[in-house]
């Protein structure tokens, strides 16, 4: 195994939600390993200072308009993105959005606009943009599940569903799509602040009580990400499908610190 093998050059990735956090950190990833992108976002200027970035980086760039709730919408996303570079090999499903209410509180619209961003959406684009891996007989798709997908949180009801529909979807597409030499993987981040949840991480007292939950002893830096996003776009991922991939830092070990840190057992 060598470094090229990591290789994305003469790759075209596509990322969803990429006007800010994660999609940014992802596009970054990719395309310092090598792939040119397709970025999208609800407002297509919103994508304009991030695509510069992108061409300092020496990667290529399409911008393309996309509502992962809205079917025409995802026709004419994946229509564009094949249009700009004539292949797709990478998609990375990023989108999402999170209701964060008791469960009492939860209304109808709430739970539909979660579940239809982050599971009626990823499925959606996944098949529209799989019909040219099909043709391809090569590709890479990369869903987003958290550390919801594995575990329940008081207050995110409709946003673990769909992160734990997101890792039964993974499972399906992974077996339906294989036969067609494509992968199909849920990177799954633990605790990580985002726009989404930056207002959490005011409260000291909630990230002291995270930290002794987590074996690393902190939340996660989006650049802890790249790794696991490069891996599962890359050749050295051929043999890896249907997994979630869990970055959180061992979260998800189940673990708390039962005794002072640097105290042996």
């Amino acid at each position: 195994m060598s470094t090229a093998s990591f290789d994305l050059s003469g790759r075209v990735a596509v990322v969803t939600g990429a006007s800010r956090g994660l999609g940014q950190y992802f596009g970054r990833a990719l395309a310092r390993a090598g792939a040119d992108l397709v970025i999208t976002s609800r407002q297509k200027g919103a994508l304009e200072q991030f695509a510069e970035e992108i061409r300092k980086i020496g990667r290529k760039v399409a911008l393309v308009e996309l509502d992962v709730r809205d079917y025409q919408s995802i026709q004419r996303m994946a229509e564009s993105a094949h249009a700009a570079f004539g292949r797709i090999d990478i998609l990375v499903n990023n989108a999402g959005c999170n209701v964060r209410k008791k469960a009492v509180d939860v209304t109808w619209d709430d739970w539909n606009l979660v579940i239809d961003t982050n599971l009626r959406g990823t499925f959606f684009v996944s098949q529209a943009i799989a019909k040219f891996m099909i043709e391809a007989r090569y590709g890479r798709i990369i869903t987003l599940g958290s550390e919801t997908s594995v575990a329940g949180y008081a207050g995110l009801g409709p946003y673990g569903a769909s992160r734990g529909g997101i890792r039964q979807l993974t499972m399906s597409l992974a077996h339906d799509w294989g036969e067609h030499g494509i992968t199909v993987n849920c990177l799954a981040p633990g605790w990580f602040k985002t726009a989404q949840n930056a207002v959490m991480y005011e409260d000291a007292a909630w990230v002291a009580s995270l930290n002794e939950r987590i074996p690393l002893g902190r939340p996660g830096a989006p650049n802890d990400l790249d790794g696991a996003v490069v891996f599962l776009a890359s050749e050295e991922s051929r043999y890896v499908t249907g997994q979630l991939l869990l970055i959180d830092g061992g979260l998800s070990t189940g673990a708390f610190r039962a005794l002072p840190r640097g105290r042996p057992g």
